[in-house]
């Protein structure tokens, strides 16, 4: 019998128990084939009804316009972070960014070594508590894009509304909430996110760019880090990483059946809610992170009074079976990633074990 663990990991995170058990089914003869997906040519008919069959989820999921291409990628959402300047920032334009977090510091830095890019807003001097506000007054209408981090796994925040950036085209990292909630993707010029927090393994990571944005793209850059290049070869330039995009449609296909982004979102909501007020009741034995109105529903930010007791904490929720716990060391304390494929029985463990904590060591 397998051991019972509550995986509350970061990322690489939980993923649905359905999923894995189909992968396990399928690994030695996928299709009738005679072969794992993992052996499978990329080029065959085989694999390509996995491709297709993931790009028809993910359109169907968010409602992505047909005026969007979905990239598969590889390089992880770090790799984007160098890649969206080269192509999308030009000489003589700008790129700003609101920074929420680590993440945001590092998709600025790269593209600091591309081109221009300044600070639209930032929270930084609170040690990102909350989302930082963008005013429309301050959004010069000759960028060449808005970047920003849709949830922040650090310090546990996430924004709620986007940013109405006129005609600047927005773009949103979404690599630790993205399909946690319906969204508007006509809002974005593009969304990138790496795989392992909500859509399945590490190794693939999800573009969906505009077609303008492609269209306008610079080309004066290495064939293999262009838009373009993957866009016209429909995600098979290279060899994809297929076990990856076959773990993905699995994913896909697992919120689908939960009343995709809607129904997903729900839950979502109810794992939060659980582990919020648990801390809000618990009368200062543990305080949250963020501020209340930038709280996220997928990480959930909080430390306990003292050093010692946050030790304790952590040494007895491993012992039953809680894992990954552990703040970032930016932060401290604790983070309980509350993705998609965690289920709500799951936080429900965890509040009983608050609870109990706090009652024998308050």
């Amino acid at each position: 019998m397998s051991k019972q663990v509550f995986n509350f990991n970061a990322g690489p995170s939980a993923l649905p128990k359905p999923v894995l058990e189909k992968a396990q089914e399928e690994l030695l003869n996928f299709g009738d084939s005679g072969m794992s997906v993992m052996e499978l040519s990329h080029r065959s008919k085989t694999y390509e009804a996995v491709h297709q069959e993931a790009k028809r989820l993910l359109t169907e999921l968010l409602e992505i316009p047909d005026n969007y291409e979905i990239l598969f990628l590889q390089g992880g959402a770090s790799l984007q972070f160098s890649m969206i300047p080269m192509n999308l920032l030009k000489e003589g334009k700008t790129a700003s960014f609101v920074m929420s977090g680590s993440w945001s510091e590092k998709a600025l830095k790269e593209a600091q070594l591309v081109g221009e890019a300044k600070i639209l807003s930032s929270s930084k001097d609170e040690n990102y508590r909350s989302i930082p506000e963008v005013n429309s007054s301050d959004i010069n209408a000759d960028d060449a894009y808005i970047h920003i981090t849709s949830n922040n796994t650090i310090f546990g925040t996430q924004w709620s509304t986007y940013p109405d950036t006129k005609d600047v085209p927005l773009i949103a990292d979404m690599s630790s909430d993205i399909l946690s909630r319906p969204i508007d993707v006509s809002k974005f010029g593009m969304i990138y996110a790496g795989a392992q927090k909500n859509l399945g393994p590490s190794g693939v990571t999800v573009v969906i760019i505009s077609k303008d944005l492609l269209e306008s793209a610079n080309e004066q850059i290495p064939t293999i880090l262009r838009y373009q290049t993957h866009a016209k070869a429909d995600s098979l330039y290279h060899t994809p990483p297929t076990f990856a995009i076959y773990m993905l449609r699995n994913v896909l296909q697992w919120v689908k059946d939960q009343g995709g982004a809607s129904g997903i979102a729900q839950t979502n909501a109810q794992k939060a809610q659980l582990l919020y007020a648990t801390i809000d009741e618990s009368n200062g034995f543990y305080t949250g992170h963020a501020t209340n109105e930038s709280r996220s529903h997928m990480n959930v930010t909080f430390t306990l009074q003292s050093e010692e007791l946050t030790k304790s904490f952590l040494s007895e929720a491993a012992e039953r079976g809680f894992v990954g716990l552990g703040g970032h060391r930016s932060v401290g304390g604790c983070r309980a990633s509350i993705y998609n494929a965690v289920p709500l029985e799951a936080c429900e463990a965890l509040r009983a074990f608050m609870v109990e904590f706090q009652n024998n060591h308050a």
